[in-house]
């Protein structure tokens, strides 16, 4: 249908009530525009659902991420506030804080055809939400840049900055947009790597391509010899004229477990093409331009192997005297002074000292604070002198000694414009932190620094919360919902809580203390020793968790309470009652065939347990599943989703949220890794899967792994929890205290146990007082205060005493964040969202609820300097020593083992 024809009938459209037939009536009350196969649902003025469907068949159900459309009271929409028309072709929906263009009949969402403008502060932000990785054909597309499920650098021969890794996971895929001049035939090409894989062969394996709504077009990977080996193989499409969605990934029917490094679509029998080489482009007067686009000398690089940046990397390698790089500026006004805002990261390189570090803008030198890290970044205005029209400016490293810093944009601008906020990340996620030493990726979440985003709800299943029943939805149906919150970043939260639900708020006793261990421990060990030194010590206990070697036959996957160690469990759940303590039990989620409740539950499965371990999507295997739980006398369970295979078949839900909900259902919680499954690339696998984060908060307790002990996992962790509030909002996040396993370890004081040097112990327990869960815990090594010198030891009773003494105070906090979706653990932004300082910071202090500024000790030594800024419009009060700082300041807080930086807002602390 011609545009017009469609502009006529989309007039008429509007002109109805917002009412549709009943099969595909809208949520009652929410202001609704139909255009063709194009749906639009005004929730608030700040968040706006786009929904297309090819068969104009719209979707009212809610699905298992968005539980609450219809919680938003249109009483928020003044009468009149929502307009709406059509003009050439176009239709506008603007609702006072957002204003919506998309082309009528153009078809599915795209990057050209639907956009948003809005305010974040004083800038004005231009923005298209649908737009997705385009590929123009007969050139290279790099495959870690198409949003793969995971990305890698781990082998060699790659082209670009990595490689998609695994396809491990149905569902896994890349994407790209493209568009043809003529119809007729071509070739997807694919550059990849198979070679042995975990599953222990060496075998031809499959992907699948599709075009458009199209079936999938089978490929053939035949090995490679190794994963260092790159090959090439098509898939024919056939295209008519004009753009299309093409798409690669692992069906139900492929097998995967491949790399793959590039893709091009071309003409059959055109050469695969080499790739591109980057140039540099110009950056327009008054525009964020990518770092990494400029003209690179000297060693200077395009890189992304930290979090917080826009685009797809940053400028790095700014490392040695000569590194550099140029800017084409263009549509300067006049001559004369403006300013190069700069947003760069200045974290520790390697073994030097954090410190300020220099670089030079056409031959000035400018200094450079740290920020807290490589992933928090600081935007600064440098004053330049240009000539009109066309200009350079160059990014210069002066000497050796200097630099060392990444940038990520740069932007000209008049000398007193108001800094630019790029779309980059705050905060983000990952499924755990199993392994992480020192630092990760996280995977970006709802709010970024330009004040909006787009939560793509199309693979969520559809979810009625009454029955708990999951429904496919539609294939190829564009679901999403744009939040366009500016810089009221909590307004953002909020709404995201009205969504998809509220974070857990977990009973008053889980803000308590907790003790957890990996080591083999007796009913005996606790009822004799453990606890009652507990008590004698002065140090309060709430949770008392025990590990898995009291499983029996076997330690690891059994299902029965050892008798030797645990002789009588219901006896001991009441000893723990009467002791005011709440006890879990780990479980693995698998069992032997040799497991003697094997035969009873492989039959309540009705016989479709397959290798020992269960499908939770299927019915009858979460039924036995949960049957195995029955002899565990316990009040809550630990899912410690390690190492095992089970997960879920249930499509556009991922298998965490699916088990999480089951156990939140049965415990009033879960106490479980998040976000994804083992499928999707491991337990600490650290990017997106399709149906999203969204559902987590609502369910879970999320246990973030097995992280390695020492001082630079530590200062991750500071940043890690308020960001991952801040990206998903859930609320509830539990490290291991003390990390979980090797690391920084000395001979403990158990047979074949281990501990930390008394400085980290004492400043982990520290950080722990401040989380929104204080879990002790380690893989056979020392976490009690007792077990340690005087000093520490001394330090950590105090700081536990103090938890337990914030109880009501984390408590509350708690309840605000399942009233609001304002988190516990609080980024600075949050609260200072006009401060350059409060991202740059991060990554080393936070708020604790509304009134506590946290700061962290993350150095060694018995006595510490920690750089604490003081957050604007307030004062601030030492905790401990009760002295008063000014907002807006930057101060050198030295603490002993005794005290760390904590300060009260606005009013003189008390003991």
């Amino acid at each position: 249908m011609p545009v017009r024809s469609v502009a006529v009938l989309a007039a008429v459209v509007l002109s109805l009530p917002a009412a549709v037939p009943a099969a595909h009536a809208a949520a009652p009350g929410i202001t609704t525009v139909t255009v063709g196969n194009a749906r639009f649902q005004v929730l608030s003025p700040t968040l706006i659902r786009t929904e297309y469907a090819a068969d104009g068949r719209f979707t009212d159900a809610g699905t298992f991420n968005v539980v609450g459309r219809g919680g938003f009271p249109q009483s928020r929409l003044a009468r009149g506030s929502v307009r709406k028309k059509i003009d050439d072709g176009w239709l506008t929906i603007e609702t006072g804080a957002v204003t919506l263009r998309y082309q009528v009949g153009s078809g599915p969402f795209a990057g050209d055809n639907l956009s948003v403008r809005l305010k974040a502060g004083q800038q004005q932000v231009d923005a298209a939400p649908w737009a997705g990785p385009v590929c123009t054909p007969g050139l290279l597309c790099e495959a870690e840049t198409l949003r793969p499920a995971a990305t890698a650098t781990d082998h060699a021969g790659y082209t670009g900055t990595g490689f998609a890794a695994g396809f491990t996971a149905t569902g896994d895929e890349l994407g790209f947009t493209t568009t043809v001049p003529a119809a007729g035939a071509y070739q997807v090409g694919l550059r990849y790597a198979n070679a042995q894989g975990g599953d222990g062969q060496n075998t031809s394996r499959s992907l699948s391509v599709t075009a458009d709504d199209g079936a999938p077009v089978r490929i053939a990977l035949a090995p490679t010899g190794s994963w260092d080996t790159w090959k090439v193989v098509t898939a024919q499409l056939t295209l008519a004229a004009g753009r299309h969605r093409i798409t690669v990934g692992r069906t139900a029917a492929d097998s995967g477990n491949v790399n793959v490094d590039s893709l091009a679509l071309v003409r059959p029998g055109d050469p695969y093409p080499q790739p591109v080489q980057t140039t540099a482009r110009p950056c327009p007067f008054d525009a964020i331009c990518e770092a990494g686009t400029g003209a690179l000398s000297g060693g200077a690089k395009h890189a992304a192997d930290h979090n917080g940046h826009s685009g797809d990397g940053f400028l790095a390698g700014l490392e040695h005297a000569g590194a550099s790089a140029a800017f084409t500026i263009t549509g300067i006004p006049a001559a004369g002074d403006y300013a190069v805002q700069l947003r760069y990261a200045n974290g520790q390189a390697g073994s030097r000292p954090i410190q300020p570090r220099d670089v030079t803008v056409n031959g000035t030198t400018v200094s450079l604070a740290p920020t807290s890290g490589w992933d928090y970044w600081r935007t600064l205005a440098v004053p330049v002198r240009l000539k009109a029209g066309t200009d350079t400016v160059t990014l210069g490293c002066p000497t050796d000694d200097s630099c060392n810093v990444n940038v990520d944009t740069v932007a000209v601008a008049a000398a007193t414009a108001p800094l630019k906020a790029p779309h980059a990340p705050l905060g983000g996620y990952r499924r755990g932190l199993d392994g992480v030493d020192g630092g990760a990726l996280t995977q970006p979440g709802l709010l970024y620094q330009d004040g909006w985003s787009l939560l793509d709800d199309s693979a969520s299943a559809l979810y009625d919360p009454a029955t708990r029943k999951v429904t496919q939805r539609p294939a190829k149906e564009q679901d999403g919902y744009l939040f366009a919150y500016g810089k009221d970043f909590a307004r953002g939260l909020r709404e995201l809580s009205t969504l998809t639900g509220p974070t857990a708020l977990l009973p008053e006793w889980a803000y308590g203390v907790w003790y957890s261990e990996y080591y083999d421990r007796t009913a005996a060990d606790f009822q004799q020793t453990i606890v009652p030194r507990f008590r004698s010590e002065g140090v309060p206990l709430d949770v008392l968790i025990v590990d898995t070697d009291f499983k029996s036959p076997d330690t690891w996957n059994g299902w029965e309470i050892d008798p030797a160690k645990f002789p009588d469990p219901r006896g001991f759940l009441d000893w723990a009652h009467g002791q005011g303590l709440h006890l879990s039990y780990n479980v693995h989620p698998s069992i032997r065939t040799s497991d003697p409740k094997y035969a009873q539950a492989q039959a309540i499965a009705k016989g479709k347990i397959k290798d020992g371990v269960f499908d939770w999507g299927d019915p009858d295997q979460l039924a036995a599943y949960f049957w195995l739980h029955q002899d565990l006398q316990q009040d809550f369970t630990w899912l410690d989703w390690c190492c095992d295979n089970a997960g879920s078949s249930l499509p556009g839900v991922t298998p965490d949220s699916w088990i999480n909900q089951q156990y939140a259902d049965r415990d009033g919680f879960a106490f479980s890794r998040g976000y994804g499954s083992l499928q999707a690339g491991g337990y600490g696998n650290p990017t997106a899967v399709p149906a999203g984060p969204w559902a987590e908060k609502r369910t879970t307790l999320h246990f973030t792994g097995d992280t390695i002990s020492n001082w630079q996992t530590l200062r991750f962790e500071v940043g890690y929890t308020p960001g991952e509030s801040a990206a998903t909002g859930l609320a509830a996040i539990s490290h291991d205290i003390g990390g979980h396993t090797g690391g920084l370890q000395e001979p403990g004081g158990e047979p074949g146990s281990t501990k930390l040097p008394d400085d980290l112990y004492a400043r982990w327990v520290q950080f722990g007082t401040f989380q929104p869960i204080d879990r002790l815990h380690s893989n056979h090594s020392d976490r009690l205060p007792w077990q340690y010198g005087a000093d520490a030891a001394a330090s950590a009773k105090t700081f536990l005493r103090l938890r337990e003494q914030l109880r009501p105070y984390t408590y509350a906090a708690a309840r605000e964040a399942n009233r609001t979706g304002m988190p516990i653990a609080r980024p600075l932004y949050l609260a200072y969202p006009d401060s350059p300082e409060a991202y740059a910071v991060a990554g080393s202090e936070y708020l604790y609820g509304p009134d506590f500024l946290v700061a962290p000790v993350t150095t060694p030594g018995a006595t510490a300097t920690t750089t604490v800024w003081f957050p604007p419009g307030d004062t601030w009060t030492d905790y401990f020593t009760h002295q008063v700082y000014q907002g807006g300041t930057t101060a050198q807080i030295t603490t002993t083992l005794a005290t760390m930086p904590v300060f009260v807002k606005g009013h003189t602390a008390r003991r």
